[in-house]
């Protein structure tokens, strides 16, 4: 293979940049690709590919982080051995026999 037929390997951040210069729309997809060295399809790929990645930036921002599946029942059996050692402790101070 000679060096003109090598494939280039960019970086995500190269991508990105590139990406996003397309998305802007202050040139072509022509002239992006131009600019950065990268042909205009692949420009047109990264640009695409931002656009349907962009609304997972955002998503799950809100309201408290979900609690492991495998925690819950750990939570839930520390809950329950706090609550009878609260349990036995108030019978014992006022007297309540079993």
């Amino acid at each position: 293979m000679s060096d003109a037929q090598k494939k280039k390997f960019h970086t995500p951040e190269f991508k990105a940049k590139v990406a996003l210069e397309a998305l802007r729309g202050v040139k072509t997809i022509n002239e992006t690709g131009q600019e950065f060295e990268v042909h205009p399809i692949t420009v047109g790929h990264w640009k695409k590919e931002l656009q349907e990645q962009a609304k997972t930036i955002f998503a799950g921002k809100r309201g408290p982080a979900p609690i492991a599946a495998h925690r819950k029942p750990e939570r839930l059996y520390s809950e329950i051995g706090k609550l009878k050692v609260e349990l036995d402790w108030l019978k014992k101070k006022s007297g309540i026999n079993r």
